[in-house]
């Protein structure tokens, strides 16, 4: 497009040799920085180059004519004949002005095309021998005048949008020069052309390319135009909107001060901002503008008015984005978890299980709902912390016993002063992220009533498919709790209603043992107590031996709840020493002192089974909330009419097992040596002692079967021997739960042989290395085993159809 001087090149149009002859064909040369000059311009030029000012000077002293092309690279200081155009325009100086730096101020109008043939640089200046270029195609064809005539519509369009160009440029053009000279004068007033365009259209000779090419630049121009007006339109609009809202806004507050309400304006303004600081959802914003738009029109002191203030403050109060990242390192985690809590190794392996997945897959694992099930006492609730903390997460705990109301958990709708979002979002704002650890105390301890099931509404909380929605009655829109770490506890299943059930994996947690209790004591409660009571170890010191004692004597349960209690009580009891006694520096935990601050032993391990006369009478062990427990059934027959009594508070399914032992009582009653109408001659009474306290369960089938056979036979039961186990009509033994407990409660009365169903082998190879070595063990499968094993007396020994298979026990 553009050429530059290369006198290596071809001659062109003329001869050189021809030119060079001719001195009129010799102009001083000015060159120019980003400027170009077409033909019928006039422009002011500052010079300041010594050698451009030595050119002005010559044209001046020659007809005033010089050539003015413009420089390739305009940071060149001092140009050659390779950094100039060899396009340029031949011009006359009007004007001449000096400057008070010696620099000219010219006034040029371009003459004609023209381009430089040769240029001497051998002077002061840079001269240039040149050759006019006169346009071509200057014939009035039709074509040139129909490219003529939409260049005109064109220009009359650029000239309404641009209203610094003359209007009438183009009123008429009678000749094919005039049309010529108004082509260089319309890209004269294209003020937005850029260099290379102005020197493109300076080369173009031909006039309907000329032509063409402006018009295109019009067009792109026009375009451009109209952006800028529709852009200016919006942006004036947005003005006088904005200058509109100002106006009624300081009109708003005039009103507010003369109604004595500026207080509540300038609170509403604040509540705004926040709530457009937190990057809320779509239709939360559209909520919260919903009731500040209320909240203004309301008297400040309404009761309307604390309602919606209320609920704003909540809504700016509630995390939305804030999240916690986690630190998940097994490492620590695993020291977290043997720091805070001893043993419970199954618990703590699966913990780590589950830290190790969160690791390994990231965010991508959807959250896994653990309930920590087992007694009270045995570290359900500190273990849920423990997970925390090794999660580097926010710990907030829900207790839900006695919760009854479905409003507890969903909230309360904003119909009247003091209502309130649901615990859940209520932890929620006190943990202050959005994917805190959340632990939901005694989940088995919930009722329902006529205000609704609160368990039915957890049951979308507690489902990572549904739980990102959640929605609270109080906030009415939805709120993501996908993030959250939920942990539940419960001292029992059988608490939980199966759907939620279904939606948590349990993990449970059994009873301690005496020596893992000790452990405890030693390693975690001591030294707790220790520092909550400021105490040394040297001011307060207690033994082992005492410890057990402590353990066994003092404590019935299964977890270390009343044992830290009574820890503490003798800490105290010593702190009174120090403080009477000031020359004892510390206290060391005696038998004597035992007795002295804590009364006589309340659990003795004596046998129950101590009394010489053992008929009818059997010991059966059985599970409850706070551990395992031995449980004494009594027997008695008496001469009557066939009646059976069952007293002790039995539930439904301790007299169905009695009703199935019985039965099958009465189907071996030639085998066992009874007389077929043993039930119609004689009254059968069982009871259970502490009759005020409710009992029932599927464990006590086989330990009923035995005090009755006792009873009925006259054969007395083994001394220390306890049982557990459901009977079926045909003397099956079944498989029954809370094996771990129980067995630390028959260890507890020194029940040294328990009677296990054979069906429990493999649960109680889980734990069986945490209990004594002196537990016998028998493992059975029919009634007729358990009566071999449990009775002195053989009941089959006199009998030809005895039973031929002996028991197989196994002892642990």
């Amino acid at each position: 497009m553009y050429q530059k001087i290369n006198f290596g090149q071809e001659k062109e149009m003329i001869e050189d040799k021809e030119a060079l002859e001719h001195q009129s064909n010799y102009l001083a040369l000015l060159p120019l920085k980003n400027v170009v000059i077409l033909p019928k311009s006039i422009i002011p030029i500052i010079v300041g180059r010594e050698s451009s000012i030595k050119s002005v000077e010559f044209a001046l002293k020659n007809n005033k004519a010089i050539f003015i092309t413009a420089q390739i690279k305009p940071d060149v200081e001092h140009p050659t004949e390779n950094d100039l155009f060899s396009y340029g325009t031949k011009s006359t100086i009007l004007q001449v002005m000096r400057m008070p730096n010696n620099a000219l101020k010219i006034l040029v109008e371009g003459l004609n095309r023209a381009k430089s043939i040769k240029m001497d640089i051998s002077g002061e200046f840079i001269g240039t021998y040149y050759q006019d270029l006169l346009t071509t195609n200057l014939e009035k064809t039709v074509e040139i005048e129909a490219i003529w005539r939409q260049l005109q519509s064109i220009y009359a369009s650029y000239a309404k949008l641009n209203e610094h160009v003359p209007a009438d440029l183009l009123i008429s053009a009678r000749t094919i020069e005039d049309m010529d000279c108004l082509t260089d004068t319309i890209a004269l007033h294209l003020a937005n052309l850029t260099f290379n365009e102005r020197q493109d259209i300076l080369e173009t000779i031909d006039l309907k390319d000329r032509m063409l090419k402006i018009a295109s630049l019009l067009k792109k121009e026009i375009e451009i135009l109209k952006t800028e007006q529709r852009i200016r339109g919006h942006i004036q609009n947005q003005v006088e909107k904005n200058q509109k809202e100002y106006y009624l806004t300081e009109q708003i507050k005039a009103i507010q001060k003369e109604l004595g309400r500026e207080d509540q304006y300038t609170e509403i303004n604040q509540l705004r901002e926040k709530i457009k600081s937190l990057a809320l959802s779509e239709e939360l914003i559209e909520k919260a503008e919903k009731e500040l738009k209320r909240l203004e029109q309301m008297p400040p002191l309404s009761s309307e008015a604390a309602v919606s203030r209320h609920y704003l403050d909540w809504i700016i109060s509630l995390p939305w984005n804030k999240k916690t990242k986690d630190s998940i390192s097994l490492v620590q985690a695993e020291k977290i978890l043997n720091k805070s809590h001893a043993k419970l190794s199954k618990a703590k392996e699966r913990i780590i299980e589950f830290l190790a997945a969160k690791k390994f897959s990231g965010s991508n694992e959807k959250a896994t709902i653990i309930c920590l099930v087992g007694p009270p006492g045995v570290g359900k609730t500190s273990l849920a912390q423990a997970i925390s903390d090794s999660l580097g997460r926010e710990f907030v705990r829900i207790s839900l016993g006695g919760i009854r109301d479905e409003a507890e958990i969903r909230g309360h709708r904003r119909t009247y002063i003091g209502a309130l979002p649901g615990k859940i979002i209520q932890a929620m704002k006190k943990a202050k992220t959005i994917n805190p650890v959340i632990l939901l105390d005694e989940i088995d301890k919930m009722s329902r009533d006529l205000h609704g099931d609160p368990a039915a509404a957890l049951l979308e909380v507690l489902d990572p498919e549904q739980n990102k929605g959640f929605v609270d009655h109080f906030l009415d829109v939805g709120y993501d709790l996908s993030n959250v770490m939920f942990i539940t506890t419960a001292n029992h299943m059988e608490g939980i209603p199966y759907p939620l059930l279904d939606r948590m994996e349990m993990i449970n947690l059994s009873g301690y043992t005496e020596d893992e209790k000790l452990e405890i004591a030693k390693k975690f409660l001591i030294n707790k107590k220790l520092k909550e009571y400021g105490l040394t170890s040297k001011q307060f010191f207690i033994d082992d031996s005492i410890l057990k004692s402590l353990i066994s004597e003092y404590t019935k349960e299964a977890g270390v709840r009343q044992l830290e209690r009574l820890i503490a009580k003798l800490m105290r009891k010593s702190i009174q020493i120090l403080l009477k006694d000031k020359s004892v520096k510390g206290v060391k935990i005696s038998p004597l002192l035992i007795k002295e601050w804590l009364g006589q032993s309340k659990y003795k391990k004596t046998s129950l089974d101590s009394k010489k006369d053992t008929i009818g009478l059997a010991t059966g062990l059985a599970w409850t909330e706070f551990g395992g427990d031995v449980l004494e059934i009594e027997a008695t027959v008496v001469p009557g009419k066939g009646s059976v009594t069952l007293t002790g508070q039995l539930g439904d399914v301790m007299q169905e097992s009695a009703q199935a032992a019985l039965s099958y009582i009465r189907s071996r009653s030639k085998e066992l040596g009874l007389k077929e109408s043993f039930l119609t001659s004689k009254d059968i009474h069982v009871h259970i002692p502490e009759g005020a306290t409710p009992k029932d369960g599927p464990s006590a089938g086989i330990t009923m079967c035995v005090t009755l056979i006792s009873a009925l036979t006259k054969n007395p039961v083994k001394p220390n021997i306890a049982m557990t186990g459901e009977i079926t009509l045909r003397g099956r033994v079944l498989s029954v739960g809370g094996l771990k407990e129980k067995l630390l409660a028959a260890k507890q009365y020194n029940k040294n042989t328990i009677i296990l169903p054979k069906e429990n082998y493999d649960d109680i190879q889980e734990f069986v290395k945490d209990l004594s070595q002196e537990l016998n063990l028998i493992y059975v499968s029919n009634m007729d085993e358990v009566l071999t094993n449990a009775l002195i007396n053989d009941p089959f020994k006199n009998n030809n159809n005895k039973v031929t298979s002996k028991s197989k026990s196994k002892k642990k």
